[in-house]
């Protein structure tokens, strides 16, 4: 039997509370469906709910028979594994608390969460994962147990705190029945109030902070995002974000828990288009820089096309944009519009919907950063459901989403369900809700610095809402700062506007108590490399394809283009960008310059690069620069580089009619 959300959220609120008793219910009301499905050796293999049960409850008794007990944390890390997710919920099976790391982080970052979070067993997916965790045992033997999924290259690992995870099942099936009832006793003796999971903030300006969220927090906001758009156990989700980030643990584990929909794992992450477009998924999250990538990819296999197909290509398209988002909202466009749309759709929008692998999207969500205005009608236009929201880990994600049919690209929508939503004298956004975290841990400092006695939450986003009741997320409130003049200077802001260009990967904007705006900017290599190569441009790499004169001229257009931009705005008129430079490395979280969910830490970036920026704030064309930088098999070396600098256009304030 089949419940709607709605039907669910009244009938099964109080009962099914954490995440052992959802997986309980799912075995017993679906056991047959399809919960999860994985693509090995280019095979999808499929697991039901009753396998899901199967697999955790011998898993967890087999980490019970390795001394794993309520309360205790399990570090999880890896790519998204049908595995690892079941190893979060044989954890939480026992009343234990799952810890997942970003599996691109470096020993010593792994190091400092693994000991933050006191961290005892660790499941991960390979031999590169064991690697790190060996050489942190080196200084700290605190995690007593590591098992893992993937044996290849572990033939000669012999550790007495070494074993996989398929041994520990074993063992756990012997302890199962040597123990009947233990089982259920502890899966349903976890209840709403307990710890769920907690995740650690990606420590922009500092270490991460663990952030621990309740099943309450979790599963209540998780049913609310259900129940206001309509999700059901149909849906189809691809689990490909980092399991450490918690957008991931929302949409690809704690509503699926909710729902009952399957979620699929990619074979790898270079396989992640292909899969996308075999699973055609009908819910999807990407942040922002995944729909840039796929609209370049169009584009860049456009201007192969024929002549015939390209001019049917930009006509379509352009009927799309004039009414393609009229459509999908549901407003009013003519009965020829409409027909030549349907023409538009057999002929163009439908087959490359099919190629996005997006034909089956009933909804889609962006959020981390702003998406460009044309990037996100683009999508709109072919007839997809994608919508921005704004959330954070402190509040399980959901904070603001954009109802159907009031979407824009220049808002983060409204208050999500059971969410209030205020902004202080000082402009920065404030919510409350279920979502709200328990704690950040060991460290009630920062709880109380961040989370009031009432449960108001300071964001630090500096924002307002606009006249159709939308809020508009401005800039980090820190990062808000003036120009000598007085002007506002908000660099977040500046920066997503050079990011929407797809040749502009990163920016970064230094203005906060000095007379103007100055930029570094890093090049999008694929999309520059594939417009250098159509016109016969040379070049060996990334430093030199930065330093060509050329992309500069290219990089320059977009500069101007958003000065153009900012002086239509009163407020932001004089904060302009007097003058840039391509910065000839790429900006890397190996390299301390961006966090693992690739924010960008703008005062090391300040630091690292200080002769570059006084280099802005004179009137040298050139300065020299060597940079240390970290290979991926550890090894470090010098790059040095003669950094060219450009004057960028300056346009003058346009004061807006009254």
């Amino acid at each position: 039997m089949s419940l709607s959300p709605d039907r669910k959220a009244t009938v099964n609120a109080e009962q099914l509370n954490t995440f052992p008793k959802l997986l309980l219910n799912h075995a017993n009301v679906r056991g047959r469906k399809i919960a999860m499905r994985e693509k090995d050796l280019g095979i999808w293999q499929a697991w039901t709910w009753q396998q899901i049960l199967d697999e955790v409850r011998a898993l967890a008794c087999g980490l019970a028979a390795l001394g794993f007990k309520a309360g205790d944390k399990l570090a999880i890390i890896g790519d998204n594994r049908p595995c690892l997710y079941m190893s979060m919920a044989a954890a939480q099976c026992l009343g234990g608390v799952p810890v997942p790391l970003y599996q691109d982080s470096v020993a010593k970052e792994m190091a400092f969460v693994l000991d933050n979070a006191d961290v005892h067993f660790a499941i991960v997916e390979d031999q590169e994962q064991v690697d790190k965790l060996l050489e942190i045992r080196d200084g700290n033997d605190a995690i007593g147990h590591i098992l893992y999924d993937d044996p290849r290259g572990m033939r000669h690992y012999d550790f007495p705190f070494l074993d996989s995870i398929e041994q520990a099942q074993k063992l756990g099936r012997e302890f199962d029945q040597a123990n009947p009832g233990f089982f259920e006793q502890q899966a349903k003796a976890v209840d709403g109030d307990d710890i769920a999971i907690m995740l650690y903030t990606s420590g922009t300006t500092g270490n991460p902070k663990g952030v621990v969220l309740t099943y309450d927090n979790v599963i209540i906001t998780a049913r609310n995002g259900i129940v206001r758009e309509g999700l059901t156990e149909n849906e189809e989700v691809l689990a490909y974000l980092p399991m450490a980030w918690v957008g991931d643990n929302l949409f690809s584990y704690a509503q699926s828990f909710v729902a009952g929909f399957t979620v699929n794992c990619p074979e790898s992450g270079a396989t992640i288009l292909t899969d996308l477009r075999e699973i055609g998924p009908t819910y999807y999250f990407a942040p922002p820089r995944v729909y840039e990538n796929m609209l370049t990819q169009v584009m860049i296999r456009m201007e192969d096309a024929s002549r015939i197909k390209q001019r049917m290509f930009h006509y379509f398209m352009a009927l799309a944009k004039r009414v393609g988002t009229r459509i999908l909202d549901g407003k009013a466009v003519t009965f020829a519009e409409k027909l030549l749309y349907k023409l538009g759709n057999f002929l163009v929008y439908g087959p490359l919907r099919d190629v996005l692998g997006l034909n089956r999207i009933r909804l889609a969500y962006t959020a981390g950063e702003a998406i460009g205005p044309e990037i996100f009608d683009f999508y709109r236009s072919l007839g997809i459901n994608i919508k921005q929201l704004y959330g954070q880990t402190e509040g399980m994600v959901f904070i603001c989403v954009q109802p159907d049919g009031e979407v824009y690209a220049d808002t983060v929508g409204t208050p999500a369900i059971d969410v209030e939503v205020k902004i202080d004298d000082n402009g920065e956004v404030l919510y409350r809700s279920p979502g709200v975290f328990h704690s950040y841990y060991k460290s009630p400092e920062a709880t109380a610095k961040t989370k009031t006695e009432d449960g108001w939450v300071y964001t630090g986003d500096a924002g307002y809402f606009a006249e159709n009741g939308h809020l508009k997320i401005i800039d980090r409130a820190k990062d808000v700062g003036k120009l000598l003049d007085g002007t506002m200077f908000a660099p977040k802001y500046i920066e997503n506007k050079l990011k929407f260009f797809s040749f502009i990967k990163e920016a970064v904007a230094f203005g906060d108590r000095r007379e103007n705006t100055c930029i570094f900017v890093n090049i999008d290599l694929e999309a520059v490399g594939n417009w250098a190569e159509r016109r016969n441009l040379g070049y060996s790499g990334y430093v030199d394809l930065a330093a060509q004169p050329e992309v500069y001229d290219l990089i320059q257009e977009c500069v101007d283009k958003v000065n153009e931009d900012l002086s239509r705005d009163p407020l932001l008129a004089k904060s302009q960008i007097k003058r840039f430079l391509v910065l000839h490395k790429e900006l890397d979280a190996d390299d301390g310059e961006l966090t693992r969910t690739r924010k960008v830490r703008r005062s090391f970036i300040e630091e690292r690069y200080a002769p570059l920026v006084e280099a802005l704030y004179s009137d040298v064309a050139e300065c020299h620069i060597e940079t240390e930088v970290k290979f991926e098999d550890g090894r470090t070396g010098k790059l040095a580089a003669d950094v060219k600098i450009r004057e960028a256009r300056q346009f003058t304030p346009v004061a807006k009619a009254s």
